[in-house]
This record gives structure tokens, C-alpha cells and sequence, in this order.
């Protein structure tokens, strides 16, 4: 697998082939790139240590032409290559929300985001390795912000605010569902796929005019994307209903009617015997600790009644994997999963497929996380343009920190060059005490975590996201001493 943050070469791999329609700001996304790789979560006049290179930095950032959309395109385009490689990959999706309700003026381009926040939203789509649950990058991001409201009249009468709440429920109710923030669920679906044609035609070309006659290419890969309960939206499986080699789970927020007279969907499966009992590892999150929970499954097909808004009114036939926690901790709130999938679940193995599917859903909360907590992208004051061509630097630099971290789970005896560049190797390796005889990906992030603060005696604790991106930045610290020195 290609991947890693190798720091030298790493802003060509991900913005060297930007297209912004100006050569010479395609040469600074170049460089803005790999300077933020480097010093990221770091304020801007720390990223670029001299008046000039941060005084370009700041004009790019205003340039319209630097767009969120064409800084991350060559990424997406990068991931997609990965994926047509694969048989089977999924895709995870979920949405969170940018807060910049610290900044008192450049107010414009910003908007609610609930809680008195105001700030932006992003969508991501995260593509996983189906077997191991290695990310591979993202495939599609979508970002916007909402408009604010128009301020209720002053002195406004009971009966006024009445009517025009009214007025506005149903101008809602009519609005297209193209118009709706809910429709990136389905937005997502078709993008990727987009994507993923898109470069499938092309590397195909390639291979065909001998360019390329080593490519690997899979013109079968099902795409299986995992949605949260906010994708619970009967226009997903519409969509997916004309779509070939796409597929989804989707953790259900509706017990919807079935198409059997008086039958809803939680009803008619807890009513089915339990098929066996499956442990899932569950992380640690703010309202809960870390734990292993037992889990007894059933599953079903089901025929889910299509709601009167669909054109297509014929039942969507979908399977149901219910999974409910039998013996939670004191306190502890019970999981309990009910799990819609397009693909077929008739044995327990493929239900343990499904369950093991969506636990790869975490990934893309790790990924959020790493971009507020580890890149920092809540803390800078910039016009919300400027602030949207900066995140697309830093959304691409989390997801590979995000790599970085599960390669060492996924691929701990790869070498570690496919993780480091030659000098941050150079410098690792005059830090050690002893070397293994064979410096794999193992050794080499388990080095970098000790530069965030891992304790080394601690094997049996994994390693985590944060003392990892803290590992990155002190690396890069050393790195530049010793190529000061003239050691390298």
C-alpha cells in the first residue's frame, strides 16, 4: 500500500497536481502544503517563519481561485486510484460542524451551526479497507455553511409569530430534497461514484495505449458505504436502488412500516430468534469508557414501505442485522444496533461482516477529531473564504495522520520507509538506544509516539491518535536541527 507522511515529499503527493488555473499558484499549493505537513496545528506565522512566504500564504488563501473543492481534488483523485485496485471497500460518511463563533468581524461566509455556534459543516466521505479497517484517504468532502436567519420582527404579537412559523414549515415542507442539507447522504453516493468511474476510465486508457501496462485495475469494486443514523433517509436506498456495485449500512433511527399489513421494523425483528453472540470492542468516548460488549444478533430480510414522496412506490427490500448488548455495565447505557444493508445477510458470517463494517464507522470520528484536536482547525481567524481554502490543506493532512495511526495496526511489519522520509529515519534511528534488525512500520511509529509522550513500557496500552500527532511535530522540530547542523 502506498501511504504514510513522508514529510519531504509529501505536498507533492497530495496538492503537486492542484489545478487553480494559474501555474504559479499551483506551485504554491505546492509549498503552502508541505509547509503546513510539517508545522500543522501551529498558527500561520509559525507555519511560514519569514514576512514574505506568509504574506503569499495569506494572499493565496484570499485568492478565489484557491478553492476547497480543487485543493482536495488530487487526494480524492489519489484514494480513488487506491480503491479500483480492491474488490470491496467502504466508504464511511458523517458530517461535523466548525466553530468560529470567536471571530467578532469576517462574520460573512459563516453561519449557525446549532448551540449558538457559527461556523462551517463539512461532509466526508472516508474510504476504509474492508478487512482490517485500514484508511485508505477520502474520496469526497463537501463543505458549506447555513444562512443565517432573518431576524423576527421587533414587538413581534403571539399570533404573528404563529403565522410565520407556519409560512416557514411549509415553504420546508415544499422545498426540493436537492435543496435540502440531507441530501448529502445521497450526494455522497453519487460523487463517489463519480469519482471512482472517472479514474477506473482513465486508468483503463492508460492501459490500454501501453502507458501502463503494470496497472492493477478491478472493474468489479463494490463500493459499501456506512451511514450513521442521520443517513437513515429512504432516498439513500432509492438511489442505491440505480446504482451497480453500490451498496450501504446504515444504522436505522426509524422503526419504519413494513410492507406486511400492521408490521413495523423493530417489532418483526426482535421477534426473530438471536442467530449467536458477538463481543465488539468498543472505544472509549466522552460518555462512556472503553469496553468489550456482548452482543446477541438476529437478523432478517425486510421489506421496507416506500414513504408516498417516492416516485417509486415499489417496497425497498433490504436486510436487518439487530444487535443488542446483553449484559452492560452498571450505569452503562445498553448498545443496541439495528443495522439496514442492501447486501445479502442469510448466515452468521455475513451478519458478522455487517457488525464488523460498521465498527469501522469510528474511523471517520477519529478523523474529525484529529482535524479540530490535532490540526487544530478551529483556532484560526481567517474570512471564512480564506478559512475553507486553508481547511483544504488541513483535511488531507489529517486523514493521512489518520493512515499513519492504523498502519501501525494494520501493517506493523511493513518497512518503515513506506512512514518516513530518509532524514526523520536518520534522525529515529540516532535517537535509539538499540535498533531492530529489520526497522519496520512498528518500530518507527512506536519511536515517533515516544516523541509525543508514549510510554514505551506500556506495550499492551495501543497506541493513540494525539501522542502521535504530538510525535510528527517534535520530529520535524528535529529534523530541521540536524539538517542545520549539516548532519544529513
Amino acid at each position: 500500500m502506498a501511504g504514510g507522511m513522508r514529510m519531504e515529499s509529501w505536498g507533492s503527493q497530495n496538492f503537486a497536481d492542484c489545478q487553480l488555473g494559474d501555474k504559479r499558484l499551483n506551485q504554491r499549493a505546492k509549498e503552502i502544503g508541505q509547509a503546513l505537513a510539517q508545522r500543522f496545528s501551529q498558527a500561520l506565522s509559525m507555519v511560514f517563519l519569514e514576512e514574505n512566504p506568509l504574506k503569499r500564504a495569506y494572499e493565496f488563501f484570499a485568492n478565489p481561485k484557491a478553492q476547497f473543492d480543487k485543493l482536495t481534488q488530487p487526494h480524492h483523485q489519489n484514494t480513488a486510484q487506491e480503491v479500483t485496485t480492491m474488490s470491496v471497500v467502504l466508504v464511511v460518511g458523517d458530517t461535523t460542524y466548525l466553530d468560529y463563533k470567536g471571530i467578532k468581524v469576517k462574520r460573512e461566509g459563516y453561519g449557525p451551526t446549532g448551540n449558538g455556534g457559527n461556523g462551517l459543516i463539512l461532509h466526508s466521505s472516508l474510504a476504509v479497507e474492508a478487512e482490517q479497517g485500514q484508511p485508505l484517504g477520502l474520496l469526497w468532502e463537501k463543505l458549506w455553511h447555513r444562512e443565517h436567519k432573518v431576524k423576527p420582527p421587533a414587538n413581534e404579537s403571539a399570533e404573528r409569530k404563529k403565522a410565520r412559523q407556519a409560512a416557514q414549515r411549509q415553504a420546508n415542507r415544499k422545498r426540493a430534497f436537492e435543496e435540502k442539507e440531507s441530501y448529502r447522504w445521497v450526494e455522497a453516493l453519487i460523487a463517489v461514484q463519480k469519482q471512482c468511474q472517472a479514474v477506473e476510465e482513465q486508468l483503463k486508457q492508460a492501459k490500454e495505449q501501453l502507458t501502463k501496462p503494470e496497472l492493477v485495475i478491478s472493474t468489479q469494486t463494490q463500493i459499501i458505504h456506512i451511514f450513521d443514523r442521520e443517513g437513515d433517509i429512504a432516498e439513500v436506498f432509492e438511489q442505491i436502488r440505480q446504482m451497480e456495485r453500490t451498496g450501504v449500512v446504515v444504522r436505522a433511527a426509524h422503526d419504519r412500516s413494513l410492507q406486511a399489513a400492521n408490521s413495523h421494523l423493530w417489532e418483526y425483528v426482535s421477534a426473530q430468534r438471536v442467530q449467536f453472540t458477538q463481543d465488539v470492542e468498543l472505544p472509549a468516548t466522552t460518555k462512556r469508557e472503553a469496553r468489550t460488549a456482548k452482543l446477541d444478533v438476529r437478523f432478517a430480510q425486510v421489506q421496507l414501505r416506500s414513504p408516498r414522496r417516492l416516485s417509486n412506490q415499489d417496497s425497498l427490500a433490504v436486510y436487518a442485522v439487530y444487535a443488542v448488548e446483553t449484559e452492560p455495565p452498571e450505569g452503562e447505557v445498553a448498545v443496541c444496533w439495528m443495522l439496514l444493508t442492501t447486501k445479502s445477510v442469510t448466515t452468521a458470517t455475513e451478519a458478522t461482516t455487517i457488525l464488523r463494517w460498521y465498527t469501522y464507522r469510528w474511523h471517520v470520528e477519529e478523523y474529525h477529531k484529529i482535524l479540530k484536536s490535532g490540526c487544530k482547525a478551529e483556532s484560526y481567524r481567517l474570512a471564512a473564504t480564506s478559512m475553507e481554502a486553508l481547511l483544504g490543506f488541513l483535511t488531507v493532512i489529517a486523514v493521512e495522520l489518520l493512515r499513519v495511526t492504523y498502519l501501525h495496526r494494520t501493517q506493523p511489519q511493513a518497512p518503515a520507509s513506506i512512514v518516513l522520509a530518509p532524514v526523520q529515519l536518520d534522525v529515529l534511528k540516532a535517537r535509539a538506544d538499540t535498533l531492530p534488525k529489520q526497522l519496520t512500520v512498528a518500530w518507527a511509529v512506536q519511536a515517533v509516539a515516544q516523541l509525543g509522550g508514549y510510554l514505551g513500557h506500556r506495550r499492551k496500552t495501543p497506541i493513540g491518535i494525539q501522542v502521535l500527532w504530538r510525535g510528527w511535530l517534535k520530529l520535524t522540530s528535529l529534523c530541521e536541527g540536524w539538517l542545520l547542523a549539516g548532519q544529513h
